[in-house]
């Protein structure tokens, strides 16, 4: 197994490209080891959602694209970012805010806490930002037989 894996889509800023994120991404997984059918697959599904929602609500028109990046470092911490080109870094709301939307980032941290991963925004040499998610990787490593390696 290598010892880094990573893969990449750029999507148009348009609501449709929320579900195509989040196919990509389980794809992707899945073709790293990750049965579609676990509790981390689900976390990870709503997370990518949640994160391309953001790009596409509330870059205010200011960015055409975004771009969803998976990497898997060593089989030990997956980390997923969502890149768009807006400058303005997402804000955390107060729990006590009742309003309709807003609470993505609420719900990204939360989950990923969860999985005893964490949250991450860096700028972006271009201007924008690229928010992060690290995860532990918990799944087994499969083999080119399609079995777990180590007898796992």
């Amino acid at each position: 197994m290598a010892d880094h894996k990573e893969a990449s889509v750029t999507l148009p800023s348009d609501p449709a490209s929320v579900s195509a994120a989040r196919r990509y991404v389980s794809n992707v997984l899945a073709e790293w080891g990750m049965p579609g059918d676990t509790d981390t697959a689900d976390t990870v599904r709503l997370i990518v959602s949640e994160l391309a929602t953001n790009a596409v609500q509330h870059t205010l028109g200011q960015s055409p694209t975004f771009t969803v990046d998976v990497e898997l470092e060593r089989d030990e911490r997956l980390r997923i970012g969502v890149t768009d080109s807006h400058p303005r870094y997402p804000k955390r709301l107060p729990a006590a805010v009742q309003q309709d939307n807003g609470r993505g980032m609420v719900i990204i941290r939360c989950l990923t806490a969860e999985c005893g991963g964490r949250l991450s925004v860096s700028p972006t040499a271009e201007g924008g930002k690229t928010v992060w998610i690290a995860l532990p990787w918990n799944t087994p490593v499969v083999g080119g037989n399609g079995r777990p390696k180590n007898g796992i």
